[in-house]
């Protein structure tokens, strides 16, 4: 349900705003692109409707946030459209990079929300894995694989970083709730390696390798299933369009391509940065306590709330290092 609410700040919803892509933002009509007129906006409003009176009547407890994720979404959409609209036809390119920024801080904040049972100061990790996944993965399929003129055409950059963003989320919650969990049920494992020589790498391998591998199934299934069982948002989007659906095709491959490429780069290095934290002084297992989820102005200030949170977490690190409370000490 946050992962709908936020389509509009991270992931652009996908089809409505793929098919941007390489079009024009004027006001003319492609004789082969339907438009949706207001009636069939409304349709689409009754049904969710619809659905949340089902719910409610079957008492699931989740038909207000149904309709208030529906509207939120569709305000979120067209307001993102006004924004693409607006740089595309300003073409500066500090308007996509402050564009990009936005993106990047809200898919941080929607990480760190659907992530569960992770712990606290994982934001700034967070998003510097996001920024170097993106970086790279703009340069090579934007920069250098499309070669779009200019080099920061908002019709392509935006609409591409949207969707790489919708997939590292979803793969960096699913890496980092199966890694703490994996941390976590494995504690006895761990602390018997560590006693008997093996380094914090050693230990935790295990951990990173089931979180890497459960991230990359989605990826995986989508692009096993790819054009046999659905067309992906992309090449959906631009062949609704009214491109040619071999170009789209070319689209939409260099997309899932490098879509599970991001995918496994963003997990191993955010993998890579937190298992530490599992950790503290002598090699000894310590897993922090979950956090609570962030919200969007927590990213941007620090709260007295927090600081006094995160002074509680320190006194139980220091607690856990102090060796006068050495569990396998027995009192010697």
């Amino acid at each position: 349900m946050n992962f709908m609410m936020n389509a509009g700040a991270a992931t652009l919803a996908g089809e409505s705003l793929q098919q941007v892509l390489l079009g024009s933002v004027d006001d003319t009509t492609d004789a082969n692109y339907f438009n949706i007129s207001i009636w069939g906006m409304i349709l689409a409003l009754v049904m969710v409707v619809i659905a949340a009176a089902i719910s409610a009547a079957m008492k699931m407890g989740v038909a207000k946030s149904i309709l208030w994720a529906t509207c939120r979404s569709l305000v979120q959409l067209m307001a993102m459209a006004v924004v693409i609209v607006y740089v595309i036809k300003a073409n500066n390119p500090w308007l996509v990079l402050a564009v990009l920024c936005v993106m990047v801080l809200a898919a941080a904040q929607i990480t760190m929300t659907r992530a569960s049972g992770i712990p606290k100061g994982m934001t700034g990790i967070v998003m510097l894995s996001l920024v170097i996944t993106i970086v790279l993965m703009l340069t090579v399929v934007a920069e250098i694989i499309v070669h779009p003129v200019p080099w920061y055409a908002a019709q392509l950059i935006i609409p591409i970083t949207g969707m790489l963003l919708g997939n590292t989320v979803s793969a960096l919650s699913l890496g980092l709730t199966r890694f703490f969990d994996s941390m976590r049920e494995r504690a006895d494992d761990v602390q018997t390696m560590l006693a008997l020589g093996a380094s914090k790498w050693e230990a935790a391998k295990p951990s990173m390798v089931s979180s890497i591998k459960l991230g990359l199934l989605p990826s995986i299934a989508m692009l096993a299933s790819s054009g046999i069982v659905t067309i992906p948002g992309m090449m959906s989007g631009q062949v609704i369009a009214g491109k040619n659906p071999i170009e789209a095709a070319k689209y939409q491959f260099v997309m899932l391509a490098a879509v599970g490429a991001l995918t496994l780069l963003a997990d191993s290095i955010i993998i890579a940065l937190v298992y530490k934290r599992c950790f503290v002084s002598f090699d000894r297992y310590f897993v922090p306590p979950a956090a609570p989820a962030p919200t969007l102005k927590s990213l941007v200030h620090r709260s007295p709330a927090t600081s006094d949170d995160s002074s509680g977490s320190s006194e139980s690190l220091r607690s856990a290092t102090d060796p006068e409370n050495d569990p396998m000490d027995d009192g010697k």
